[in-house]
């Protein structure tokens, strides 16, 4: 019973982060593109470019960029215990 009490607050403190970037003023609905990018040991020392400017075809159609760390996101790396943590990032273009 002791373990269903320390694997439910863990659960618990697994929370899910978003940061979130308006460039351009409106708000997009849907992301033009959304990618996993691989981390390992946390993200130790690592960086993953994506260049939004090229994915939107200018740097003037870039309406907002979003990074999220999930909820799965968080489970894969406490199963994994911070080896692989995966981090998503989502890139909203103007029509």
């Amino acid at each position: 019973m002791k373990k269903l009490y320390v694997l439910i607050a863990v659960l618990i403190m697994t929370g899910c982060a978003s940061q979130t970037f308006n460039i351009n003023g409106s708000e997009g609905d849907m992301p033009t593109i959304q990618k996993s990018h691989t981390f390992y040991i946390s993200g130790l020392g690592q960086a993953k470019v994506l260049d939004a400017a090229e994915v939107c075809g200018g740097a003037e159609k870039i309406v907002k960029v979003e990074a999220q760390h999930t909820f799965i996101n968080g489970l894969l790396g406490l199963v994994t215990f911070g080896i692989y943590t995966p981090r998503d990032a989502k890139v909203y273009c103007a029509d």
